[in-house]
């Protein structure tokens, strides 16, 4: 069992208008999943996607 806690960022796109989402990354190698939260609310729900599914996320809209 791991331990590791989420590591989270904001995107370096982010121009902090305060409507921006944080992902922690560092837990798709360990646990196959990357959660997403509201920037504004640290201690709010977090939406766990697979690893997968993020990564198709992230090309499409480098696609756009």
């Amino acid at each position: 069992m791991t331990t590791e806690s989420p590591r989270w960022f904001t995107s370096s796109y982010s121009n902090n208008g305060g409507q921006c989402v944080e992902v922690a990354t560092n837990l798709a190698a360990v646990r196959g999943v990357v959660p997403v939260r509201d920037s504004k609310c640290d201690d709010g729900p977090v939406v766990d996607f697979t690893a997968t599914a993020f990564s198709a996320f992230v090309d499409g809209l480098k696609a756009v």
